[in-house]
């Protein structure tokens, strides 16, 4: 089953309560909190405040997506303590992290390997409070394709770790389609936009490359969120348009069912 909703990075310039209110007016289900604006790193309160606003409008919170970068030591990642209970205060089933800060044809393998016990190491303390551990699937980390993303979640070998999926820009609509059927086993969540190199575009002209990544990220029967990531502009109008496009969308992957 596939829950609708969005991910709050798609307007940092909007509050708390103006993303609540844009979605329930999309009529999504879910908000993705990110770590960078709307719930920040170790603001704990604000964590629980978000928390009681989302879910007294009837809305879920789909994950916590924070700025931590695995195996990253130079200070530019948030401590995953802080993460960590931040993500908790705020309710949230999963954290979105980064595996890394390079891409996997430049990392090393003593890099690598840093960055996938590392992985290991956030699973096992998420894990211990009942959050799962979600890779954003993303150019210069190692998830950056999907070759090294399998290797890096078989290396990792961690039940409470798997990676979320994004369309690759600059990949044909049939290698996404490829990217995504690799990643079905290890899927978390889908993050939802229309783009192609140096253009970001309505999700309508999209519609029916992703109504094949829906049907086959519904394919295997497991329960996850395709969330609203960015639109043409950072429009309110376009995401209300697009909410209403992935609505349609994901009614008609599941037809037949």
């Amino acid at each position: 089953m596939l829950t609708i909703g969005m991910l709050s990075v798609t307007f940092r310039q909007l509050t708390c309560e103006q993303i609540v209110r844009l979605v329930k007016e999309a009529e999504l289900k879910a908000i993705e909190w990110g770590g960078d604006k709307h719930v920040q790193h170790g603001r704990y309160d604000e964590a629980q405040r978000v928390r009681r606003l989302t879910e007294d409008e009837g809305l879920a919170v789909a994950s916590y997506g924070s700025y931590y970068r695995a195996g990253v030591t130079d200070g530019s990642s948030p401590a995953f303590d802080v993460v960590l209970r931040t993500a908790a205060e705020l309710g949230a089933p999963a954290i979105r992290i980064w595996a890394g800060n390079k891409g996997s044809a430049v990392t090393t393998l003593d890099e690598r390997a840093m960055i996938t016990a590392d992985i290991a190491r956030v699973g096992e303390l998420a894990g211990a409070r009942g959050i799962a551990i979600h890779l954003e699937y993303h150019a210069k980390t190692l998830t950056d394709t999907a070759e090294s993303t399998a290797l890096l979640l078989a290396e990792t070998g961690h039940a409470n770790v798997r990676t979320n999926w994004q369309p690759p820009i600059p990949l044909s609509s049939n290698d996404r389609l490829k990217t995504l059927k690799a990643a079905l086993p290890d899927l978390a969540d889908l993050h939802v936009f229309h783009w192609l190199p140096g253009q970001q575009l309505p999700l309508a002209e999209g519609a029916e490359e992703w109504l094949a990544y829906l049907k086959l990220a519904r394919s295997d029967g497991r329960r996850r969120y395709a969330m609203l990531e960015f639109v043409k502009d950072s429009d309110p109008g376009q995401f209300l348009a697009d909410a209403a496009v992935l609505n349609r969308l994901v009614a008609e992957s599941a037809k037949g069912e």
